[in-house]
């Protein structure tokens, strides 16, 4: 990205970076190695500050080095605004504004409802798009009339993106690393919502923005699209599908000495219904994107990056050395197959992107695994990749409670560990056989197997590193796999 002088000293984005939440660099030595301006929001209210958005590009100077661009929308008042103390960036002279004191555009609310009133004018635009002349275009979708009279309210707890709901019945969510290309979380959910599907938030609208410059590298090459934010349906009332499923293992640890068939909390049906959705969506998946079928040596690279990745493991987490040998026959029993079909799936799937709504499951977040590169992101695969992702979900969700009440209630452990084993089979088998519709045959089992492997020895390498009192969790899987 070519560096440009867009008013402050660098050090004022080092400063604002360091304390935000999304920020992926925090604890690497790091320099701002450019900022280019982008666009202006178009804003038109009498009480509307002048709203821009930023590219900042970081460069990290510790031995990993590389770089990452960051997107920043930016609120510029003339006088302070005190309301908005908490979302100060700082105060200096613009050339095409003067004095200015600048705050994170999606705290303020005049800020955020010039982006609604955007994506509404967008709506009447030719092809439901809207070409700003800095070259933002904001993309409406038909069939949903948006509310200008309703106010704007950002979440708090999110750290890879930032969300901003308006009113209860939209969501828009602003992408801060930002990749060239496009970003599968908004072709998926246009595809899957112009069929209709019922297991997603629908896709409203997006903003993205076409780099002119032919001498600007990184972050927006010439002619390059760049996607900086998407607005969807808001599941207002939807509950989180790791929170129930946590309540439901909660519910029968409590109940004693029940099974799980037996507690109130049992979420079986609930299982069963998931695997119809994530069946359902990936139908609508292979109907709408390339379905590819990859040969017998291509289906051997898959179990040679499998093997790879568990020679990176082995060297991180000691306790997954009894269980070497099992983990390569399941990797190695891929090798037999002939060939298998790929295609577009959700990439990084576990309970934590479902939601509960009254009228069923639905699944969010399709941008896949965040920490890959977007080429990989973009890659079709199997769809088995996506089941194994929730199956280890469900074997989580008793262990974490188990957990949990071991804190409080250090008696009964050798019950809890019986009833957790339970739990997870039960909702696993659950799912599964809703997902499959019966059985799987002996091509899908060695599939499965291989991937649930894969992702159970990544989580052996995740909380080695991050949680290394849960590593237990993900070692007894590997124990299954390997035994």
């Amino acid at each position: 990205m070519t560096a440009q002088t867009v008013g402050p000293d660098p050090d004022v984005f080092e400063r604002y970076l360091e304390r935000t939440r999304w920020f992926g660099g925090k604890g690497r030595p790091f320099r701002i190695a450019g900022v280019r301006r982008i666009g202006e929001v178009p804003c038109a209210g009498e009480k509307d500050p002048s709203v821009v958005i930023d590219l900042v590009e970081v460069a990290y100077e510790d031995a990993e080095g590389g770089s990452e661009v960051y997107q920043v929308p930016i609120a510029f008042y003339e006088n302070p605004e005190t309301r908005l103390d908490h979302a100060f960036i700082g105060w200096w002279e613009e050339p095409s504004y003067g004095w200015v004191h600048a705050y994170d555009a999606l705290h303020d609310r005049e800020a955020m409802g010039c982006w609604l009133r955007s994506f509404a004018q967008a709506a009447g635009e030719p092809g439901g798009n809207l070409n700003d002349e800095s070259g933002l275009r904001f993309h409406r979708l038909p069939g949903y009339e948006l509310d200008l009279e309703t106010h704007s309210t950002l979440f708090s707890g999110e750290q890879s993106n930032s969300s901003v709901a308006y009113g209860d019945d939209a969501l828009m969510k602003v992408f801060r690393k930002i990749t060239p290309g496009v970003n599968p979380d908004i072709s998926v959910h246009e595809v899957l919502t112009r069929a209709g599907s019922d297991h997603i938030a629908a896709l409203y609208g997006w903003l993205d923005w076409v780099d002119g410059d032919p001498t600007s590298q990184g972050a927006g090459g010439s002619g390059t699209t760049v996607q900086l934010a998407m607005l969807q349906q808001f599941l207002r009332t939807a509950s989180d599908g790791w929170d129930l499923a946590l309540a439901s293992a909660r519910n029968l640890f409590a109940e004693g000495d029940l099974h799980a068939n037996e507690a109130g909390g049992d979420f079986a049906a609930e299982a069963e219904r998931l695997g119809v959705a994530l069946r359902e969506v990936h139908t609508v998946l292979a109907e709408h994107f390339p379905v590819e079928r990859l040969d017998a040596a291509a289906v051997g690279e898959l179990a040679d990056g499998m093997d790879a990745r568990l020679d990176n493991a082995l060297t991180v987490v000691a306790g997954l050395a009894p269980y070497e040998a099992g983990l390569r026959a399941a990797y190695s029993r891929l090798r037999d197959i002939d060939g298998m079909e790929v295609q577009q799936i959700h990439g990084d799937l576990h309970l934590g992107q479902t939601l509960r709504t009254s009228l069923g499951w639905k699944i969010v977040d399709f941008e896949g695994e965040p920490a890959k590169p977007l080429a990989e992101r973009l890659r079709p695969d199997s769809t088995w990749r996506d089941v194994a992702g929730m199956l280890r979900s469900f074997d989580y969700v008793p262990h974490v409670v188990e957990r949990q009440f071991a804190e409080d209630q250090p008696e009964g452990v050798d019950q809890r560990a019986y009833r957790a084993e339970e739990w997870a089979h039960r909702n696993r088998n659950h799912f599964l056989t809703a997902y499959a519709e019966g059985g799987l045959d002996d091509e899908e089992r060695v599939l499965l197997d291989a991937y649930v492997a894969d992702k159970a020895v990544y989580e052996t390498v995740y909380e080695t590193r991050n949680r290394p009192t849960w590593v237990g969790i993900p070692l007894e899987a590997v124990a299954r796999i390997g035994a």
